[in-house]
């Protein structure tokens, strides 16, 4: 899951400052699972948006929407009919979705109203963790699961480094050694020498580092 925050206000109210009517478009997808992008969280940023521009004596008027998705074409359609009536219309959805919808009607302006953090998971009620850098070719099989690359602050994958202590990572305590992990499930599983295979250093070509990527689905393209 892409897990997000909302923007502080006052950076939204700056993208804003010269419109008088925006269209904020929220999404049913990974921002609502981690409530920063939702039909709730769109409702109260409209809400809030409103009152602060009250206040200054000139009104803004927010019209409230929600798409299935902002990163795909065939939702994003359903605003081509009112896109244009706005002076601006503000994501609330990855960062994905203001750029689709800006490639969809480039004589609109479209603003993000949350940051992309990175891919995660939920460990406990509001609280999501990194365990996946997208880098193109999974190896967690050869840790028993566990990922290295996005959950070591180094991404180093072929031991710990000498900096970590009592199972806290050095840049902070609040950080998990996940080596200290990986290397603790080996022992207990009686497989440490997994540990010792030599193994090639890892093509980055398939990570970000290799530009742009795609994945096409041959079965699927028309």
């Amino acid at each position: 899951m892409i897990i997000a925050d909302r923007k502080p206000l006052e950076e939204i109210q700056d993208m804003v400052k010269e419109c008088d009517k925006v269209m904020l478009v929220g999404c049913k997808g990974c921002v609502t699972v981690c409530n920063a992008g939702g039909l709730k969280e769109v409702q109260i940023l409209a809400s809030i948006l409103r009152i602060a521009r009250k206040k200054e004596g000139r009104p803004l008027e927010v019209e409230e929407k929600m798409l299935e998705r902002q990163c795909d074409p065939e939702y994003i359609e359903q605003l081509r009919d009112s896109y244009d009536q706005y002076d601006a219309v503000l994501s609330m959805a990855c960062g994905v979705g203001p750029q689709f919808l800006s490639e969809a009607y480039p004589s609109q302006r479209f603003f993000p109203t949350v940051n992309t953090k990175f891919m995660g998971g939920a460990v406990q009620h509001g609280i999501w963790e990194e365990r996946c850098a997208g880098c193109g070719t999974c190896v967690i099989h050869l840790f028993d699961g566990l990922c290295p690359i996005a959950r070591c602050s180094k991404s180093i994958q072929h031991g710990p480094c000498g900096g970590s202590a009592d199972g806290k990572c050095e840049v902070s305590p609040e950080i998990e050694c996940i080596w200290d992990s990986i290397v603790r499930k080996k022992m207990e599983q009686g497989r440490l020498d997994d540990l010792r295979k030599y193994r090639e250093a890892k093509d980055w070509r398939t990570a970000r580092d290799g530009g742009p990527r795609k994945s096409i689905r041959e079965e699927l393209v028309q």
